[in-house]
């Protein structure tokens, strides 16, 4: 888990209760320009949202930067994700408000090491296109700033 926030200290109690804590690491923040480092080891990064106006408005930077490191994208089907992911193809949409449908969307990805590897390359695809003109351009964009 990286990053922080009022649920943090929940999380990792829940993670003690259901005896994964020693599966389980909990990063904390961490600086941008280590982020790359953070994606290379990640085989699925999931980002889900709840459904409000705001997640419908914004589209977030890390899935994009997740995308363009050619890693597997899981996320909340809302405004800002589905702007950047095609369900079953550049990534995988569930339901906002859905932890079961996210879990069953991790196990599916972790479970087919083939689909892992389809969906994160064509999501590395979708973001940085095939090295000539303006997809190349954002994507080397992104990785100037740490990804």
């Amino acid at each position: 888990m990286i990053g922080g926030g009022e649920v943090a200290d929940a999380l990792r109690a829940q993670a003690q209760a259901l005896e994964i804590s020693r599966q389980t690491i909990f990063a904390g923040a961490i600086p941008h320009h280590d982020m790359p480092r953070c994606y290379s080891v990640c085989d699925v990064l999931a980002y889900p949202r709840k459904a409000m106006r705001l997640t419908e408005l914004v589209t977030p930077l890390k899935p994009l930067e997740a995308m363009a490191a050619g890693r597997t994208v899981i996320a909340s089907d809302v405004g800002g994700m589905r702007e950047l992911i095609t369900d079953g193809v550049t990534g995988l949409l569930v339901p906002p408000d859905d932890p079961p449908a996210l879990a069953a969307a991790l196990r599916r990805v972790m479970e087919d090491p083939p689909l892992r590897k389809r969906l994160g390359a064509e999501g590395r695809e979708r973001i940085c296109g095939n090295g000539s003109g303006r997809r190349s351009s954002r994507c080397t964009s992104i990785r100037m700033r740490g990804c």
